[in-house]
């Protein structure tokens, strides 16, 4: 064969290829799973709007359901009129779908828990077969315990560095919004411990429980944190787990070099499977909303990458940090436990429910229902550097490790670290030290070290939603005056 010959091969093999890999499918394959899901989705924030959150029908169709909306959704099932939607409101359970609108999927509050998601061949006879926790709450009132452990708040004059007027014009820029999908529920500012700004929307007080959608992954980083300190789990050993599908040999599966370091940083390496158009067709999707298990998901699912070389925002990636915190507590019973007795009951989180699969494995990715106090809590250890009523409950160093940029964060501007959001290299207008949680619809928890100071905003955005944390660490910021904000940025 002549030069000609050859490089004519070579062109049309080149061609072939080319034409091949422009290949365009119209159909969407996972069509019926994306309804599954979507019925699921109302299921579950339906089940926690009311029976969890203890909000009205009218209110859950009107802000819990406009996250159901176009473009991510054709809409809820029904209306607050009905629809093919059930409420069982003795059991505490709902029941979305039907012949038009698709798989009937349920959800059921249980005790303890908050709702639980149902397979679809479940009925409401299967709801006692659903997981709760029976586990008595510390004997103390809230209302008669003074802030932080409890609710009472001693009424106290504002700190003289911080301007009223301008904290009260943050609170305002957060609250009136150009945009109608950013809906903010509440808004905390806690500075040196003391509460120096509370504010409700309509239809919302201290109690209102919604979920926290992925600020549930810095509450699980912290558990584990606990667990590090203690020796009974390793940063930068194997997660040590049974990958899915099981290998003739596993020892030599690759994915056993897989760190916690790694997925807590989401760069374990996996295959992507709850991004590139598949948040709600596969993945973490059908555990969240159609009833699958959390645990056996999460472990199937393939190497691309070496570990730790690409950031990839996936919900499996800290499932799989929580299934190895289950393999490290040894028990069921322990780990069913674990979150109250290590956390949540020693800074007086109360009214948090660890919502589970229904295996009882949490869904520490997502499904945590809380109310804002109870966040300011959680930030509040944070900006002590970990410690509580003088106790120490997780080490500086673990808080280092959430505060430090993930390696392959670091060409994409180190905003991301150890299951908590940084502030990333392109800002300068708000500390550098100042660290995030960060939830769909607008969770967030801001803790910003040189100013003693937390933050917590709830939402219930929908739509193109768009609220930025740090943004909004800016306008409260502005409320120190300009002399004392402005010199600390370097910091």
């Amino acid at each position: 064969m002549n030069r000609s010959s050859i490089l004519l091969v070579i062109l049309t093999f080149v061609l072939s290829c080319s034409a091949y890999a422009q290949q365009e499918e119209t159909y969407d394959y996972f069509s019926a799973n994306r309804t599954m899901i979507r019925n699921g989705v109302q299921a579950v924030l339906m089940c926690n709007g009311l029976f969890t959150g203890h909000r009205t029908l009218e209110q859950v169709f009107a802000q819990e359901l406009a996250y159901l909306t176009p473009p991510r959704f054709d809409g809820p099932v029904g209306t607050v009129d009905g629809g093919e939607y059930a409420i069982d409101r003795d059991r505490k359970a709902v029941a979305i779908g039907g012949p038009t609108t698709g798989t009937i999927i349920r959800a059921a509050f249980r005790e303890g828990i908050g709702c639980v998601v149902m397979a679809p061949d479940q009925t409401f006879d299967d709801i006692d077969s659903l997981p709760q926790l029976d586990l008595p709450y510390p004997a103390m009132d809230p209302a008669t315990t003074p802030w932080p452990n409890g609710d009472l708040v001693q009424e106290k004059p504002l700190p003289g560095n911080i301007d009223a007027s301008a904290l009260q014009a943050a609170s305002d820029w957060a609250f009136d919004r150009d945009t109608p999908e950013q809906d903010t529920l509440s808004l905390m500012v806690v500075y040196k411990g003391d509460i120096i700004h509370e504010r409700y929307a309509d239809g919302v007080d201290m109690t209102t429980r919604t979920r926290t959608w992925s600020t549930a992954k810095s509450i699980a980083v912290t558990l584990m944190g606990m667990l590090v300190d203690q020796g009974r789990m390793d940063l930068d050993a194997a997660l040590g787990l049974e990958w899915e599908p099981a290998l003739e040999n596993p020892q030599n599966d690759p994915r056993n070099t897989i760190t916690l370091r790694n997925v807590l940083n989401m760069s374990s390496g996996l295959y992507p499977i709850d991004s590139f158009g598949l948040e709600y067709a596969n993945g973490s999707g059908l555990s969240y909303w159609a009833g699958a298990s959390s645990i056996n998901g999460a472990r199937n699912r393939g190497l691309v990458r070496e570990p730790g070389t690409f950031w990839d925002y996936e919900n499996y990636d800290t499932l799989l940090a929580v299934y190895a915190m289950k393999q490290a507590l040894g028990s069921d019973k322990v780990y069913q436990e674990f979150p109250r007795r290590a956390l949540l009951d020693k800074i007086g989180m109360r009214n948090t429910l660890i919502s589970a699969d229904r295996f009882h494995d949490f869904i520490l990715s997502s499904q945590v229902y809380t109310n804002a106090r109870d966040l300011a809590r959680f930030g509040l250890l944070y900006q002590q550097n970990g410690t509580w009523n003088g106790k120490r409950l997780i080490s500086e160093d673990w808080i280092e490790f959430v505060r430090t940029p993930a390696p392959a964060t670091k060409d994409r501007g180190n905003f991301y670290g150890g299951q908590w959001w940084l502030v990333p290299d392109d800002r300068t207008d708000v500390p550098k030290d100042a660290y995030s949680t960060a939830g769909n619809r607008g969770q967030y928890v801001i803790v910003v070290p040189t100013h003693d100071l937390v933050i917590v905003r709830r939402g219930l955005d929908y739509g193109k939603q768009g609220f930025n944390n740090w943004d909004l660490t800016r306008e409260v910021l502005k409320a120190f005056g300009p002399d004392q904000a402005i010199s600390q940025l370097a910091n």
